[in-house]
């Protein structure tokens, strides 16, 4: 028969006391990371029923596209960014489509509501693929078509500006661009933590997607937006929930790779967006290069306006855009 000291006791009890816990936070563990999707708001709902799809690769994309005033000719596409959606252009939807005959917005693989694969090798080559193929989906592979872009969106736009410059087959024909904050030269740019651990944590990364909340992400856009140009509550949760859609927080790290995607591929991008004579214009926050200023049109809007300006301040980023569209 063993007679047990109070110490042996002691730390027996405490160690059932942890074994206790630790059983009690697997359950709860296990649905903190399979938190279900928010519900769509209703505009959220009535942006995704308005719009349309359709298969690249095995994929669905969705997309916008509205058709404006009868006189006019002109088409702008729409290339939203990281991490969000095309629902990014909602509040200045109304007026493109006064501007222009028609005004088309898709959501990129693995954002929004388009199918988000995972694994998958996330690539803004593959992206540049899928809006030439939804032009020619439209029968507009033909027409001159102007780019507007923001963040993510503006190294897409600048693929397709480098495919048409070297008339490589199946390219777009551009007629202007327009970049908005899109760290488009590496050099310059970057990352924020949060995005560093997710691109470069290897098999961390997977597990890091899981734990990423509402409380997390909506600190983490706030960050990004102007001081006197915060979200509201509301339109947190349209982009988190745009974000969760699909479990789309799961490709996050894949997606992110587009980072050090321009990193590498930098003397192709830049070097097409400093060469080419298509119409350019840039809507900027923070440091510039001196040969993009001296090239393009640069439109400064308010000290206050931070990295969405198409959301922040829809009205001055729409009439910068406009008095840059109409100048040619």
């Amino acid at each position: 028969h063993v007679i047990r000291s109070p110490r042996d006791l002691s730390c027996r009890v405490r160690t059932e006391w942890w074994l206790h816990v630790a059983l009690l936070c697997v359950p709860l563990v296990a649905v903190y990371l399979h938190v279900p999707q928010p519900q769509l708001s209703r505009a959220l709902h009535t942006w995704r029923a308005t719009g349309r799809s359709f298969s690249f690769r095995g994929n669905s994309i969705f997309y916008k596209e509205a058709v404006g005033p009868v006189g006019s000719s002109d088409t702008v596409v729409l290339l939203h960014g990281f991490p969000t959606s095309s629902y990014d252009w909602h509040k200045i939807w109304e007026p493109l489509k006064q501007r222009f005959h028609r005004v088309i917005a898709p959501d990129f693989l693995g954002f929004g509501f388009s199918d988000k694969p995972r694994p998958h090798a996330y690539s803004i080559f593959e992206q540049a693929s899928i809006v030439e193929a939804l032009l020619s989906h439209l029968d507009l592979a033909e027409q001159k078509v102007n780019l507007l872009s923001h963040d993510y969106g503006d190294t897409v736009a600048l693929e397709l500006l480098y495919r048409s410059e070297q008339n490589r087959s199946g390219h777009l024909a551009i007629n202007s661009l327009c970049l908005s904050n899109g760290g488009i030269f590496p050099e310059t740019h970057y990352p924020r933590f949060l995005q560093k651990l997710l691109k470069d944590c290897g098999f961390i990364s997977p597990l890091l997607t899981r734990l990423i909340n509402f409380h997390l992400f909506s600190r983490g856009i706030g960050e990004v937006f102007g001081p006197y140009t915060q979200p509201t509550e509301a339109e947190h949760w349209d982009m988190w929930t745009s974000v969760r859609f699909n479990d789309g927080n799961l490709v996050l790290d894949s997606v992110l790779q587009y980072i050090n995607q321009r990193l590498t591929h930098r003397d192709r991008w830049v070097g097409a967006l400093t060469s080419t004579l298509t119409p350019r214009e840039y809507i900027p926050h923070g440091q510039t290069s001196p040969t993009l200023v001296h090239r393009s049109t640069i439109s400064i809007l308010d000290e206050h306006i931070s990295h969405y300006p198409q959301l922040e301040d829809p009205t001055g980023f729409m009439n910068a855009y406009l008095s840059f569209i109409n100048s040619f």
